[in-house]
């Protein structure tokens, strides 16, 4: 898989962590420096994480599905994609209670990368290694977690659902490019 190809991904899977912060920032009472980058770390740590832990279980799963993993890949990141998507549409969205509570960050960051867990079992059905993957999406997330904190507290709620619409339809153009290159 190219590095172009991973960087995409890994903007699409960041949104989710982005629209959060975006949030979290415009939640925050009091931000500071190291507000934004514990918000950051713990996003960008929990969707380096996931990956890894998603291509383990699918490798451990990929004996068993070699014929149709393209489809599961297609699958999960198509699934994902129109999730983030649905999701934005939401009429009144829950909002973070206090984004720097060690607790609610736990939560957040763990529910954000929900979505990276998923593409790292399609990661495993294509046989992609995962180092590179993980870090350039744990940076990816990282850097844009700590822009959106910062935007959050200047512009509010207005990027929001758009970047969660747009990351979603990232994710279903990879889902159908591996299906393709599969399938071709």
């Amino acid at each position: 898989m190219s590095i172009p190809t991973i960087i995409l991904i890994a903007l699409g899977l960041a949104m989710d962590a982005f629209a959060v912060s975006v949030s979290s920032g415009f939640t925050a009472r009091s931000l500071k420096l190291r507000h934004a980058m514990r918000i950051a770390l713990f996003f960008g740590g929990f969707q380096a994480i996931m990956p890894i832990i998603g291509w383990l279980a699918g490798s451990r799963l990929r004996g068993f599905i070699t014929g149709v993993d393209h489809w599961i890949a297609f699958g999960l990141l198509f699934a994902i994609g129109v999730k983030m998507i649905y999701e934005s549409r939401k009429i009144g969205k829950e909002k973070t209670a206090d984004p720097l509570n060690l607790y609610i960050l736990f939560l957040l960051a763990v529910a954000t990368s929900i979505d990276a867990l998923a593409v790292g079992i399609s990661l495993s059905f294509i046989d992609v290694a995962i180092i590179t993957p993980s870090v350039i999406i744990g940076i990816v997330t990282f850097v844009l977690s700590f822009i959106g904190v910062y935007t959050g507290k200047k512009f509010g709620h207005f990027f929001e659902s758009r970047l969660e619409v747009a990351g979603g339809i990232i994710l279903i153009a990879i889902g159908t490019k591996i299906l393709v290159e599969h399938l071709s």
